[in-house]
């Protein structure tokens, strides 16, 4: 992959471009205008980050997970720009390195800007109802899993927030045509973390490519006119590894800051958590955690792990010493802005390490594999999901997004199956389908124009997906109250 390629500026539709010399703003510059316009992304503000609906002013939410991911992914471009530069290169320019920034920067905004309500649940529950309802509705008197072809099954089956993302940037924002926010190619082939179909996943390959899907059926045209522009024909967009290091980078420092601010989780905990993390994997054994932690201070400059977490003790202590109000609180804020350059810098020396493979495709890992930071980031994600994801309050609100997205599914699938066709809809089935947006049905019937009946049937489905995943947390729970007389 060069990139010459790799950095394709054109569009999906091209543009008529102004002629009068005013407008100096490069394509990917004017991509940011566009997503900072588009309800698509203001609708984040109000979308669950890990707590749904939650009260205080403090917890973030895709919006501002986003403005985090978009920050740090910038930070990436322009360390990495800055080495490719100094270490000479082929084929990259003082201008590719503000280039890969402002496609980053973009690319941090909608990284998650096609995920559903109520976090990561959203996407299990939309997964777990099309496992279990395909065989059970029927379109003309047959199951709907004998209807529709393998790959239009597995779309659903494999769901995923990161491949409808693709949808909404280049369908469903429908503001001048059926285009969406029509961004340029090298943006859109960054955002696509997964460059295989649904029936091309494979999770125990090793090649970090097949994990999930990343693209519907119903987008092929699009993602081979995206890989086929870029160059990248299968392979990860280079710029795929750094915003995917930016993302994990922000969501695992983050998840443990809000956890400590809710409640969830104290310093001390959190101390005793990565000490015994971090005695499982350090080759040298200790007898208590006490003696490990008087140890830090020997070995932090050699691993980076013990470096992190004599880090996090000694910001403690300062909080103390400065009779601060609530230490916990301001040792972990600060100590996540450490552990955070530390990832960024392990995140961009990875890159680096492992540039020929990446722009030759051939690199199958993340970013912080192997790296001194490697397994706190794991720590993180596991100490988060314990303290954070894995209680009851967090299960009762997911039992209610549940039963929200349940009830959805089941009424706009049964008004969606028969819609656009020569059978006619009851009373109640015409009303859902009225209820749906009128630009998502726009979209629909742009797209069905002119197919067969299995395809259609394969996009009113999608047209139900992608009305529910566009819902925020507060319309999803009000929608309900409302359609079911509790409001």
């Amino acid at each position: 992959m060069q990139w010459a390629q790799l950095l394709c500026e054109k569009r999906i539709r091209e543009y008529q471009k102004s002629t009068t010399g005013n407008d100096l703003r490069t394509e990917f510059e004017k991509d940011y205008h566009r997503i900072i316009g588009s309800p698509s992304f203001r609708r984040l503000q109000d979308k669950t980050q890990v707590f749904p609906l939650d009260k205080s002013d403090y917890v973030r939410t895709r919006l501002t997970h986003s403005l985090e991911v978009s920050s740090f992914a910038k930070s990436l471009a322009q360390s990495v720009g800055e080495k490719i530069l100094q270490e000479k290169k082929e084929g990259f320019s003082v201008q590719n390195k503000q280039d890969i920034s402002d496609i980053l920067l973009c690319a941090g905004l909608l990284h998650d800007i096609g995920n559903p309500a109520f976090g990561h649940f959203g996407e299990t529950t939309i997964q777990d109802w099309f496992k279990k309802n395909l065989p059970i509705f029927t379109f003309q008197g047959k199951p709907l899993t004998e209807v529709l072809e393998e790959e239009m099954q597995q779309d659903f089956y494999h769901f995923e927030g990161n491949t409808q993302a693709l949808r909404v940037v280049t369908k469903l924002h429908f503001l001048v045509d059926k285009y969406g926010m029509n961004l340029t190619k090298a943006l859109l082939a960054t955002i696509i973390k997964y460059p295989v179909s649904s029936t091309e996943i494979d999770k125990k390959s090793g090649d970090i490519r097949t994990k999930k899907m990343g693209y519907f059926q119903a987008d092929k045209e699009n993602f081979a006119e995206i890989q086929s522009a870029c160059g990248t024909n299968g392979k990860r967009h280079p710029l795929t590894f750094l915003l995917e290091a930016a993302d994990d980078i922000a969501y695992k420092t983050a998840d443990i800051e809000d956890s400590v601010k809710k409640g969830n989780i104290n310093y001390t905990q959190l101390k005793t958590e990565l000490l015994t993390r971090f005695q499982k994997v350090y080759p040298k054994k200790y007898e208590t955690l006490k003696d490990l932690e008087e140890e830090l201070e020997n070995i932090k400059k050699e691993n980076v792990q013990a470096f992190l977490i004599s880090e996090l003790k000694r910001k403690y202590e300062k909080a103390e010493k400065n009779q601060v109000e609530n230490p916990d609180t301001y040792a972990v804020q600060n100590w996540a802005i450490t552990v955070q350059g530390k990832a960024l810098q392990s995140a961009s020396e990875c890159f680096m390490e492992n540039y020929d493979q990446i722009m030759e495709g051939e690199y199958k890992k993340d970013l912080f594999y192997n790296t001194g930071v490697e397994h706190i980031m794991k720590d993180l994600g596991d100490i988060a999901y314990t303290y954070s994801f894995a209680t009851k309050p967090i299960f009762k609100l997911e039992i209610a997004a549940d039963t929200i997205f349940q009830f959805f599914l089941n009424k706009f699938v049964d008004a969606a199956i028969y819609y656009d066709t020569a059978q006619e809809l009851t009373d109640i089935q015409k009303k859902y389908m009225a209820i749906i947006s009128e630009d998502y049905k726009k979209i629909y019937h742009i797209y069905a124009d002119g197919k067969g009946e299995t395809e259609k049937l394969y996009l009113r489905l999608l047209l139900v997906t992608d009305y529910v995943c566009g819902m925020t947390d507060s319309f999803a729970k009000n929608l309900y109250q409302e359609l079911n007389g509790i409001q």
